[in-house]
């Protein structure tokens, strides 16, 4: 089976290598293609020197269109498993296996790994926990769906779902309203439990006014999901 993940990266020059190499030593199996989403540091240039696979954005995308663009790598090249592991280093690719485990094992379509089912590891910051309470809640609502982590970037998607995404992913703060637009789609989505680190290096690009811009646009993003109505796949 054909597994990919999926790197989105923007200004990560302090953790990339970090987390290449983490790959390459604790996720064997899996090929990995880093989405360079037009870094102003020297991000594509140590990638390029140490020889790493990388797809070079011409312009910035956002988290949404780098991610897109690695689904729809994984639909180029015939990928059955794809999944996201920010370029941060807070995904530990030793629950890979494990969730590819999980997705050949069960009849789903997607895995998140959640850091909120056995409370290990970082668990983020007060206020961002604050907002995964308040989107679990709403997507509950909307979906009758209890997702404990729903803003979780480590998430596993099968063929469905790659193809899925490739096609349409939400161009900003995509994590909650693609669980959302999988799950009115009909997909199974389930989770397992992970431990997930605090960012290596670098700052985090969410600011307290992206936060509540994120809250917001989020939020509504998921209520025109649902009065769009979801078409299966």
């Amino acid at each position: 089976m054909k597994k990919l993940i999926i790197i989105p990266a923007y200004n990560e020059s302090a953790n990339i290598e970090k987390t290449v190499r983490d790959i390459e030593e604790n996720a064997k199996g899996f090929d990995y293609v880093i989405i360079n989403d037009c870094s102003t540091d020297n991000t594509r240039e140590i990638c390029e020197a140490k020889g790493f696979n990388i797809v070079n954005l011409p312009i910035n995308l956002g988290i949404g269109g780098a991610v897109q663009t690695g689904y729809q790598y994984a639909v180029r090249y015939g990928y059955e498993l794809a999944v996201q592991v920010d370029g941060d280093g807070q995904h530990d690719p030793q629950f890979l296996k494990q969730m590819a485990d999980y997705m050949e094992n069960h009849d789903v379509d997607m895995v998140i790994g959640s850091r909120f089912i056995e409370k290990e590891g970082f668990q983020s910051s007060f206020m961002r926990r604050v907002g995964i309470t308040y989107f679990t809640g709403l997507i509950k609502l909307c979906t009758g769906k209890k997702i404990t982590d729903p803003t979780s970037g480590l998430r596993m998607a099968g063929r469905r779902v790659i193809r899925m995404f490739a096609d349409s992913y939400p161009k900003d703060y995509p994590e909650p309203e693609s669980v959302v637009s999988a799950l009115r789609k009909g997909c199974v989505v389930q989770e397992i439990p992970v431990v997930m680190r605090a960012r290596q290096g670098g700052e985090s690009s969410i600011t307290m006014k992206k936060s509540v811009y994120y809250m917001i646009k989020v939020t509504i993003a998921i209520l025109m999901e649902v009065m769009r109505g979801g078409k299966r796949v």
